[in-house]
């Protein structure tokens, strides 16, 4: 299992020359939507140096925040909860026990996320930014050693190179990093099997050296002629890894992985590429013509403010002690002659500001459209809209959303869960395995319950709604019509789509039990209304009766 850092580098290398023209593009498109890190090609800068020197209209950068926060909170929400698990056996998906199996097994996965050590929610807001900027987003979800917690790492795409197999999956990583030699020797120094390359011992005796960065690279490829899914070591794991010094050209780890670590993920992809491309990738256009008519109106406001003086060329204003002045309250001596005529003039050069802010705010829309932000001021623009208007809003975004969605779910948020699912696995920390299921065929699948999957959804809803308005005219003309509606099965579907806590609502036994104790009042108090009501006439008769009785007698005398 031995790997040849010579190959790992023309490997490497190889991979670097196919993505060289995307990092010319990205370097761009990061110059003007995310300075921080424009490192790339022509630009490697240090550390707390100012990167906005190009930036004059920031409307991208503001974007950019945004369109992170909308997938961060219909993609992955940090309050509540986006996704389920359960079998593939349809069959076993209604047993008690597989079904608490799997929601305890949801709860580890939370957990495991939610882990203060673990960073998940602050490496996918990096990623999602990352996605918007460059339409490429690498996440590092590292199995703990000391069996504590999984570490997520959003990765910087310029240092990852990437191949896919020849169904386009990716399955080849090579990423690139820094670590001083303090930190290499914090990781390596104890591992088994793990050597320390000599500049990183030389920087451990020279103290001024200590926190120094060193380059390294990481490959993670599949594991091909050497596989042995019956061991136990790195050659039992499908994927294999190691690590390589590049000051030293040696390689200071190797081991592998049961399942890919590192979770590649694209916006859009085209065909012909690897890499996938971006919002800020698609709209580069407009920002840099944004970014022009800004600098113009700039200029152009500059004039307006501060235009160039107009002085007579024969007199000796402006000259010596006479210079001409612009502080306020100054006074100018001669700017006057004996006519009381102006001697300075302002340059008038009939600027149209309006025309330029008019242009921009053009610009500035179709910018904010490609990063989502206008789809999500649907609601605050018109907060007066129907139940049914909002339906169809939320509707039209589900349909808007769905291709970003369903990639990201494919290629991030599927092998995310099913890696940390395997790890937790290993770890012990799910549930012991029911024994239906451990006899089952089948496997478990990703149920997604995030605000963009409701909003999919939300089509639903909508259908239910206009059936229901079409109904009421008919059911003037013949109420039993109505009866045609599960009204308990539109109230929980309801519940469902729209995301309500499923507490809102009471369990089956207890609904039955409350509308039998309501049916049994509303037939005692029928009862009781009918009895009030044939009371009068009881009386009458028997009042009847007894007249009756008393005149028979008499009539007989």
């Amino acid at each position: 299992m031995a790997f040849n850092p010579d190959d790992i580098l023309a490997q490497r290398d190889a991979l670097k020359v196919r993505r060289h023209t995307f990092d010319y593009h990205w370097e761009r498109v990061a110059d003007l939507v995310w300075p921080d890190m424009a490192d790339f090609i022509t630009k490697q800068r240090t550390a707390g140096e100012k990167r906005q020197d190009q930036v004059f209209d920031a409307t991208a950068s503001a974007a950019l925040e945004k369109f992170a926060a909308a997938l961060e909170s219909l993609l992955t929400p940090r309050a509540q909860r986006w996704h389920s698990l359960r079998t593939t056996d349809r069959d076993l998906n209604d047993s008690s026990a597989v079904k608490e199996f799997f929601e305890r097994s949801t709860d580890v996965l939370f957990q495991l996320r939610g882990a203060p050590r673990a960073g998940f929610y602050s490496a996918k807001h990096v990623g999602y930014k990352s996605l918007g900027c460059f339409g490429n987003e690498c996440l590092f979800v590292d199995e703990p050693e000391d069996g504590r917690s999984i570490r997520y790492t959003s990765c910087y795409v310029g240092d990852v190179y990437i191949a896919v197999n020849h169904h386009g999956i990716i399955d080849t990583i090579y990423r690139d990093y820094t670590l001083t030699p303090k930190a290499a020797h914090q990781r390596w120094a104890n591992k088994e099997g793990a050597t320390l390359p000599d500049s990183v011992m030389r920087g451990l005796e020279d103290k001024t050296k200590m926190y120094e960065p060193m380059q390294f690279c990481h490959v993670v490829r599949p594991r091909t002629l050497d596989y042995d899914p019956e061991r136990a070591d790195a050659l039992g794991m499908q994927w294999e890894s190691a690590h390589l010094a590049l000051t030293d050209k040696a390689v200071v780890d190797e081991g592998g992985y049961h399942e890919m670590p590192y979770m590649f993920s694209r916006y859009t992809v085209n065909s012909v590429e690897d890499y996938g491309r971006g919002p800020g990738m698609t709209v580069l256009p407009a920002i840099e013509t944004a970014n022009e008519m800004q600098k113009t109106f700039l200029r152009a406001g500059h004039m307006v403010v501060h235009p160039p003086l107009l002085v007579y060329h024969d007199g000796i204003l402006g000259q010596g002690s006479q210079s001409v002045t612009l502080r306020p309250g100054e006074i100018n001596y001669q700017g006057l002659d004996s006519q009381g005529r102006q001697m300075i003039q302002p340059l008038q050069t009939g600027a149209r500001l309006d025309l330029t802010e008019g242009m921009l705010e053009k610009e500035r829309a179709v910018i904010n459209d490609a990063f989502l932000v206008t789809l999500f001021q649907i609601l605050v623009e018109t907060p007066t809209m129907t139940a049914t208007e909002a339906l169809m809003r939320a509707q039209e975004k589900g349909q808007l959303i769905a291709p970003t969605v369903g990639r990201q779910q494919s290629e991030m948020l599927g092998p995310l869960v099913n890696r940390e699912f395997q790890i937790a696995a290993r770890m012990g920390l799910l549930p012991p395995l029911p024994g239906e299921l451990a006899e089952s065929t089948g496997d478990y699948e990703i149920v997604y319950e995030s605000p963009s999957q409701r909003m999919q959804r939300s089509e639903e809803l909508v259908g239910v709604s206009r059936t229901v308005e079409m109904a009421l005219p008919f059911a003037q003309m013949d109420p039993k019509i109505m009866l045609k509606f599960d009204a308990e099965k539109i109230l929980e579907l309801a519940q469902e789509i729209n995301g309500a806590p499923v507490t809102i609502l009471h369990d089956k036994e207890t609904y039955a039990q409350m509308r039998q104790q309501i049916e049994e009042a509303e037939a005692q108090a029928q009862q009781l209304e009918q009895a009030t009501q044939a009371a009068p006439a009881l009386q009458q008769l028997a009042q009847a009766g007894g007249t009756e009785g008393q005149m028979g007698p008499a009539g007989g005398i």
